[in-house]
């Protein structure tokens, strides 16, 4: 982590997923901080009235439809970007989908396929667009929204936590491998916080029930401001809260333990299913 922080001011911002949570809350703040902001999302009217926003409180903001999974729409995203500003300081890949619920009941289009081409795939298409760029300046930022879900997995988030532990991977070798251009990786993990997205992966008791025993209630502006601090100090990786630490550290040398723990939290199938 450094030191000194990086001014903000003037930099060139493109968010994925802008239009609710966590990505509109950090546009906010990022605009505050004086950068150019790249809103970029699939709900264009929502990035609109986002855009306006900030540009009515004093900031710049554009807004750019992109569906993440459609290499053409990445293309246009980051020329419409760069064609602008002739630079990408800083990307946050923020766009993501989930879905909660028993792995044999999940769609295979919607549920498997879409979700990791969403979460993964659509990652990797957007860093891939915008890092020659960075290389060519020898210098940016990329930091990528994955989950706590990429460090531990629990029961009743398969798809979505194999997209993360994928990102995960994805995101640790490519900061390896783009350290020497001066670009800095960073992978944000927060554990369950209260936002649109929530309502949007399902409802199962079972879920709920580890939810509600972790007792985790994080805001998203809480979650954007700390993605603000990454990026004002670049580091390997924030999980949030910071006792998921001990958490994931814990699962990775008791394992057997975690599986019995868990279990019985899985158990509740039989009961309320």
């Amino acid at each position: 982590m450094n030191l000194f922080p990086v001014p903000l001011e003037n930099k060139v911002v493109l968010i994925t997923g802008a239009s609710s949570g966590f990505g509109e809350d950090a546009a906010w703040l990022f605009a505050e901080e004086g950068c150019k902001v790249v809103l970029a999302a699939r709900r264009i009217d929502r990035l609109r009235r986002l855009a306006s926003k900030i540009q009515d409180a004093g900031g710049e903001a554009i807004a750019v439809p992109v569906d993440i999974v459609n290499p053409d729409d990445v293309d246009n995203m980051v020329k419409s970007a760069i064609d602008l500003y002739d630079r990408i300081d800083i990307l946050f890949n923020n766009a993501g989908i989930g879905r909660v619920g028993w792995f044999e009941e999940h769609s295979v289009e919607r549920d498997i396929d879409l979700l990791i081409r969403v979460n993964l795939i659509g990652m990797m298409q957007v860093t891939r667009m915008v890092l020659p760029h960075m290389i060519a300046r020898r210098e940016g930022h990329i930091i990528n929204m994955i989950s706590v879900a990429g460090l531990i997995s629990p029961p009743l988030i398969s798809s979505y936590s194999a997209s993360k532990f994928g990102a995960r991977a994805f995101t640790d070798s490519l900061r390896r491998e783009v350290a020497p251009f001066g670009i800095k990786v960073s992978g944000i993990y927060p554990g369950p916080a209260s936002t649109e997205f929530g309502s949007h992966i399902g409802r199962n008791a079972a879920y709920q029930s580890i939810r509600n025993a972790l007792n985790i209630r994080m805001s998203s502006d809480y979650v954007a401001r700390r993605i603000l601090d990454v990026a004002r100090r670049p580091r390997r990786s924030l999980v949030i809260p910071w006792w998921f630490r001990i958490v994931t550290t814990f699962d990775m040398l008791f394992p057997v333990v975690v599986d019995w723990i868990l279990f019985l939290f899985s158990k509740i199938k039989h009961k309320t299913d």
